[in-house]
């Protein structure tokens, strides 16, 4: 491997890291291994500190690919809370509203969901990274600010209910978009056409293009793997 000329790296990211965090934490043991104070590296495709799963690395000149890999088509597997909403439409928040459920069903269900297949507006929740004037707005959130976000066109080629529990309201989605789709957003919409409340209670990327979550590296596993590679630019320190 020559991690200066590129590499892609495919990490399995943890609950409760960010998308840098892990960058970080591989960055950091790269560098160490060939000698160098920091290898150039980037991640194509934030996930949420509350999600876990595919988040591509990309190292020296293979950054370079990182727009186009921004643009594959991913796919999540997500559970979500009916009866509720936060108001980041996942854990991150306390439960903030709660509304009926007695007249959900999986038929219910699965109706609603075949209207979110193909291309929907869609709008981004208040607590991400998206940017207004220059400040992120999850950044302006927690500062008290109010967040107006516009609608903007996002593409979903596949959704799918995988389990249905009636009587913890819980329901389980596997979910194939295109480059820009919140999941959070989705759960959002979907409590609404269910004509109650949901939210995020689990989130995993499981594919991102053909990298599928069998073909990554955990955190725990990553270091071994480092140190079983054969390193084209690893730095000799002997004289």
């Amino acid at each position: 491997m020559n991690f200066t000329e590129g590499e892609f790296i495919y990490i399995n990211k943890p609950y409760r890291m960010s998308s840098f965090g892990a960058l970080a934490y591989v960055r950091t043991r790269v560098s160490r291994r060939i000698g160098v104070r920091r290898v150039k590296m980037g991640h194509a495709g934030t996930l949420d500190p509350l999600a876990t799963g595919v988040l591509i690395l990309c190292t020296g000149k293979k950054t370079k690919e990182i727009e186009r890999l921004q643009l594959d088509t991913k796919e999540y597997t997500a559970t979500l809370q009916l009866g509720a909403t936060t108001p980041s439409y996942d854990m991150e928040h306390e439960v903030n509203m709660t509304y009926p459920t007695d007249h959900i069903t999986r038929e219910a269900i699965e109706q609603v969901l075949a209207g979110f297949v193909g291309e929907i507006q869609q709008v981004p929740p208040s607590y991400s990274a998206v940017k207004i004037g220059g400040d992120r707005a999850y950044k302006l959130k927690r500062k008290g600010e109010t967040v107006e976000l516009k609608a903007k066109t996002v593409r979903i080629d596949e959704i799918e209910l995988l389990d249905f529990d009636p009587s913890a309201m819980l329901m389980s989605i596997r979910v194939v978009c295109g480059k820009g789709t919140y999941i959070r957003s989705l759960a959002r919409d979907i409590g609404r056409a269910l004509d109650s409340g949901a939210y995020l209670t689990a989130l995993c990327r499981t594919r991102v293009g053909d990298v599928s979550i069998e073909n990554c590296l955990t955190l725990d596993d990553f270091p071994e793997w480092l140190s079983a590679q054969h390193v084209e630019d690893e730095k000799s320190i002997k004289r």
